[in-house]
């Protein structure tokens, strides 16, 4: 085995409580699960002669092992051989049919091998999996993260167990079933899910993925922030637009570029700007109230990705805008369905309702005045829209096909009716 870990510790967000990475903890022994999730700290005197601008400008893997000295591995050969990272970064310079910042870019997390962002958290913990020898990996999730394990767990052979709502999108429960995981269709909520998973683990000693609960996850998805800041030359944008459910993006993001001022490559953190669901917003509730903590709640919202009720990485998400000084914006479901429109046919970008929801909280933000015109402005898309396929023909319903027999003079009239109903339309 050869080591490239430069870990210090994993520390408790709320106590301060230090343990060390091989000790069989995901939370906090003192403060809990919700209040007790860890941070992974790095050597960062040592670190700092190893990892920066020059050292990655000489590797050529793209994916996001490139950062390995910054992530929490040891073992060389314990990541899943599937390429994971280096999404694209691009300008977003269509005409999106209101002023947007002059500087707006996307960051493409569609492009991944299961469609979505998690597989940067699952490329971790699945390393990390390998690495204590597991045998059979679980999660509780609304779909991507349960696709993701168990996009993962086919390539490294390895019995998965996913908890999932039987409400989910059916394209989501399809692909996990297509890669061979047991699907547990919990008959209740992904809160309810998540519990029974939690239980299940416990009793049965699978490697848990769950969020909040596995240190590890936010580390693969800080990778976001360290890409995004290798992507723009080195630097931070101003701001970033994340959507918001559980809270494990957000504060991975977070972490990320925390990392990165912390080994004085940025010199400052940019904005961060959660975007929750009106129907399932707890913790923008908590955050306009000055709470530590969300309340209770009872979340409903098409965009399933970001329908939690109880928010599990609470703490690292409330961190992360607070002392990122962004803020939480809500969108409702209509004004998400109207950004997956946007960009589906004015940028070309299919996206699901949740990757939807930055686009919508942009717009509404700009609204109010809270993101300057002229700012850098990341867009966080986090999930393909092929995963739900009922989200896509609500968002489409004003362009239906046109029915036509196999006649050219058909064909015509049709076009020439079509183009005169766009035109009043538009006029």
């Amino acid at each position: 085995m050869v080591e490239f870990s430069f870990v210090k510790c994993l520390r408790c967000v709320t106590c301060g409580a230090e343990y060390e990475i091989d000790e069989s903890v995901h939370t906090c022994s003192t403060c809990g699960p919700l209040l007790g999730t860890l941070d992974v700290l790095y050597d960062t005197d040592r670190l700092a002669a190893s990892f920066g601008p020059d050292i990655l400008k000489e590797r050529t893997d793209p994916t996001i092992w490139r950062y390995h000295e910054i992530l929490p591995i040891r073992d060389r050969s314990a990541p899943v051989a599937i390429p994971v990272g280096m999404t694209p970064l691009y300008s977003l310079d269509s005409a999106l049919g209101f002023n947007a910042p002059k500087r707006l870019l996307i960051k493409d997390d569609t492009r991944h091998p299961s469609g979505s962002t998690k597989d940067r958290a699952t490329a971790v913990a699945m390393a990390r999996a390998r690495e204590v020898g597991v045998s059979s990996v679980a999660a509780a999730s609304t779909g991507n993260a349960a696709s993701s394990l168990a996009t993962f767990a086919a390539r490294a052979d390895l019995a998965c167990c996913i908890f999932a709502p039987a409400t989910a999108p059916a394209a989501k429960l399809l692909q996990i079933r297509a890669h061979g995981a047991t699907l547990l269709a919990i008959e209740g909520t992904y809160d309810q899910a998540f519990d029974l998973c939690m239980a299940t683990c416990e009793r049965l000693g699978f490697y848990n993925r769950n969020t909040a609960v596995n240190p590890f996850l936010s580390e693969g998805k800080k990778t976001i922030a360290l890409e995004i800041w290798e992507q723009l030359g080195f630097r931070a944008p101003d701001v970033i637009v994340v959507p918001v459910g559980d809270g494990c993006i957000v504060g991975g993001v977070y972490k990320g570029f925390c990392d990165l001022l912390d080994l004085e490559l940025i010199p400052r953190i940019p904005r961060i700007i959660g975007v929750q669901a009106s129907g399932s917003s707890a913790l923008a509730v908590a955050w306009r109230e000055g709470l530590e903590r969300c309340k209770p709640s009872q979340a409903s919202t098409l965009a399933d990705s970001i329908c939690v009720s109880h928010p599990r990485d609470q703490i690292k998400a409330l961190r992360a805008i607070r002392e990122s000084d962004g803020l939480f914006i809500t969108v409702d479901d209509q004004a998400i369905l109207e950004a997956l429109s946007i960009l589906a046919s004015k940028a070309g970008i299919l996206v699901e309702p949740a990757a939807a929801a930055p686009l919508a909280g942009l717009k509404e933000a700009l609204a109010k005045g809270q993101i300057e015109s002229d700012a850098e402005v990341v867009l966080l898309h986090t999930g393909h829209g092929l995963k739900d396929i009922d989200a896509l023909q609500k968002a489409s319903a004003g362009n239906r096909p046109l029915s036509v027999k196999p006649d050219l003079e058909e064909v015509a009239e049709a076009l020439t009716k079509k183009r005169v109903k766009d035109a009043g339309q538009n006029g």
